[in-house]
Parts: C-alpha cells; sequence; structure tokens
C-alpha cells in the first residue's frame, strides 16, 4: 500500500510539474513581440484599438484619489467593448500641490517613493492580467502635468519652470530646453528606470520585466529637444535610456513615446534616426488637429475634412519611415473636441466620431493586409466619470484630460456615441 501511494503521489508531481511548465510556457508566448516588422502574441498578428489611461495606477492605489470599485468596472466595460490595450503614466514626479500636477504622485524625490502608487500599478496590472489586457508604460513626460523634465531640472538645480510658463510657451520651451543635456538629470532618471524595472507586482508575484501583460517600456510621453542646439545631446539621451531598459529588460518591448516630426523639430532625419535605434523595436505617432491648428475651433463640424486630409498626409509621411525600417507603428496619442468646443457631456460628438472613424478604419485595413501600422490609442478614456470643474481639484474624479486641461476637452465618456463607434470596429479587427 505505502509503495501504491508513493508510485501515486509520484506520477501527480510529475503531472503537476509538467503543468507549471505548461504555464511558463503559455506566460512567455503571451509576451507581444516583433517579427518580420510585425506586432505578435503567440505568432499570431496582434493590431488593436485602444486608448490612453494615464491614471489608472492612481485609480488601483489604496489612497487619496484611489477608487478600485470604478477602476473595475472601467475594465470591465472597456473590454465589453474591444478596447484591450491602453496606455499608462507609471507614476508622477515630485511632491503634489503644484496647481497643474497630478495627485498623488509616485516619486517624492529622487528615489524616495509612494509607495501606495507603486501599489496601486501592481493592481492595476493584476487586473488587465484577468481580462487579458496588455499596457505601455511611459516612465517620463515633457509635460509639467506630471512633473517630468520641469522637475527632474528642479532636483538637478536647475530652478522650477516659470510660474507664468504653464501658459508661455516660450517661455516653457526655454526652460525645458536644458533637460537633454542634463548629466545630473540623465542620472537621476536612470535611476528612477532602474527601480521601476527592479520592482516585482506584491499581487501577481512576478517580477515587472516578467510579467506579460506589459507590451511595451516607454521612455516618456511626447519626449522632445525643445531647442535646435538641443537636438544632439537629446538624441544621446534617448539612446542611452534605451540601452539600459534592454540591459534590465529582455522580454518586453521598447519604444520612444515621440510624436513624429511635431514632436522632433520638424526634423524627419531626426525622427528616423531615433527609431533607427535596435533598441527601439517600434514606432510611434501622435495627431492633434487642434493643438496643430489643423481645425477652427469656431466651427469644428465644418473644417473635419481638412483635418482628416491633413492626419493622413502625417500618417503616410511617417509610415514610409515605419516602412524603411521595417518595424511596427501605432498612433499612440490623437484626440478630438466635442462638437462646440465644450466640456460637457451634453455636447455632441459628431465630429470626433467622424475623426475617429478615419483612424480606426485605418487600423482595420492594415490588419486586412498585414500592414505595419499596429493600432491605435485615442486620447484619452473619460469613461463612468464626470467633470466637476473646469480644470481638475483634488479630489475630482479623474478624467483623460490632466489637471493643467479643461475637463472633458478630450475625454470619451461611457454615454458618448463614440462609443458604439468603437464597439463596431473592434468587433470587425478580431
Amino acid at each position: 500500500m505505502k509503495k501504491l501511494i508513493l508510485l501515486i503521489s509520484i506520477v501527480f508531481c510529475l503531472f503537476a510539474c509538467r503543468g507549471k511548465e505548461t504555464q511558463t510556457v503559455e506566460k512567455t508566448q503571451r509576451f507581444v513581440s516583433v517579427q518580420n516588422g510585425r506586432l505578435v502574441i503567440d505568432e499570431k498578428p496582434y493590431y488593436f484599438i485602444g486608448t490612453n489611461f494615464w491614471f489608472g495606477a492612481i485609480l488601483g492605489s489604496q489612497g487619496q484619489g484611489g477608487n478600485r470599485d470604478r477602476l473595475t468596472k472601467e475594465l470591465d466595460f472597456m473590454k465589453s467593448i474591444g478596447i484591450n490595450n491602453l496606455r499608462v503614466l507609471v507614476g508622477a514626479d515630485g511632491y503634489p500641490g503644484q496647481e497643474v500636477k497630478v495627485m498623488p504622485t509616485l516619486q517624492l524625490e529622487p528615489g524616495v517613493y509612494n509607495d501606495t502608487i507603486f501599489e496601486g500599478l501592481d493592481y492595476f496590472l493584476s487586473e488587465l492580467s484577468k481580462r487579458n489586457m496588455h499596457a505601455v508604460l511611459f516612465i517620463n513626460n515633457s509635460w509639467e502635468w506630471s512633473g517630468g523634465y520641469g522637475q527632474y531640472l528642479n532636483w538637478a538645480g536647475k530652478g522650477d519652470v516659470p510660474e507664468e510658463g504653464v501658459r508661455d510657451w516660450i517661455k516653457f520651451q526655454k526652460h525645458v530646453a536644458q533637460y537633454a543635456d542634463c548629466e545630473e538629470c540623465k542620472k537621476l532618471f536612470f535611476n528612477h528606470i532602474k527601480h521601476v524595472l527592479g520592482r516585482t507586482n506584491r499581487y501577481t508575484g512576478l517580477k515587472y520585466t516578467e510579467d506579460p501583460v506589459i507590451m511595451s517600456w516607454q521612455v516618456g510621453n511626447e519626449p522632445r529637444a525643445f531647442s535646435q542646439e538641443a537636438k544632439e545631446p537629446f538624441v544621446r539621451w534617448l539612446a542611452e535610456a534605451t540601452k539600459l531598459i534592454r540591459s534590465l529588460d529582455k522580454n518586453h518591448l521598447i519604444t520612444i513615446g515621440n510624436e513624429g516630426t511635431m514632436g522632433s523639430e520638424n526634423d524627419l532625419e531626426m525622427y528616423e534616426k531615433i527609431h533607427a535605434d535596435p533598441n527601439v523595436d517600434y514606432i510611434t505617432i501622435h495627431i492633434w488637429p487642434k493643438n496643430w491648428s489643423w481645425i477652427n475651433i469656431a466651427n469644428i463640424t465644418s473644417s473635419i475634412d481638412v483635418a482628416i486630409e491633413k492626419t493622413n498626409e502625417y500618417l503616410n509621411t511617417h509610415l514610409e519611415i515605419a516602412e524603411k525600417l521595417n518595424k511596427p507603428m501605432t498612433i499612440e496619442e490623437f484626440g478630438f473636441p466635442r462638437d462646440h468646443h465644450l466640456y460637457t457631456l451634453e455636447d455632441s460628438t459628431t465630429a470626433r466620431d467622424q475623426y475617429y472613424e478615419n483612424i480606426f478604419q485605418q487600423v482595420l485595413t492594415a490588419s486586412e493586409i498585414n500592414g505595419l501600422l499596429a493600432g491605435c490609442n485615442f486620447w484619452s478614456w473619460g469613461g463612468f466619470g464626470r467633470p466637476s470643474h473646469k480644470y481638475w481639484k483634488p479630489w475630482d474624479d479623474y478624467l483623460g484630460d490632466p489637471s493643467q486641461e479643461e475637463q472633458g476637452l478630450n475625454s470619451v465618456f461611457d454615454t458618448d456615441s463614440t462609443i458604439k463607434l468603437i464597439k463596431n470596429f473592434t468587433n470587425r479587427l478580431k
């Protein structure tokens, strides 16, 4: 009898161990990768329609700003309409309290962290895993709404962004142009990269570097040189950052988070150069018709055709670079205001829907011909949140619009007609 029990135990162990090996293989196969210039999962093409959900880690936290009930409700709703790819901020930098900075922040001082937000990111990623969704995680930011360049310059002793610089483009640009050639800024940022990529998720037990829910690491949100003089050090900084990320993580894709020529001092050659980096797996563009004066905000619906025409020209210009480099491309940010440029849900989204439809169709067509345009993430998800003030105040609902922008300006809410459009295209994309 003892021999029989021993034999049964051995057989059970063999099957159990084999099962664990299978699970490991399956997890490995679920990583998004690049093959022959295309995004793939499990050897199958991966095309997606996703969104920007920068506040995911905050909602996942259990401190101020946290709302796990809303988070799970939002993720369930997104999953139900076919959204499976979310672009998310790892965490903001510096102490909260500045007028335009999101709250709460993650990195309070260099190397000093608010663990509540890290735990929120852990929880957020674990919830994505349950729903077979993926995240693009951006680590830095050009803009002051999450600290970013300005905060690193402050830590390096270069001073704050001038108070009026939030609304004064010339003053802001002059200040943050110092970042690209700031050695102390680089040192602090690279230490931050090491800390983030060295983390283990307390809910799943997986190291971040071993979690297939993460599709890619992104150096930053819209990294720019901000001057002609800063272009060379800017290129060097990006190359150093991607090399460091690759040395720490062999499993995940890496990208820059660049907008295209509009974020490259209008230098297409520089855009190509930073994406030719062997550590960069796919290229990105952002498209902003309002910010780039492609629409007349006094009559948005009448200027939609011009916006679409210019969008397609911009897209095709950058697709040529993708073709030359044989790398996938994503439109990871594009935003469009409501019809009358109001910030309330009562304002219609006819023009936005028409604009979105054009981009969704580009992704759908690419999926049908195995093209290089792998996906898109519209900016941004408002979901079940609702604006309370023109600009965000503690502790209003988090929307897709960060605190320095009008709340509701570019957000897509659960009641918008855009939802039906999204679902229609994600169903066809399968």
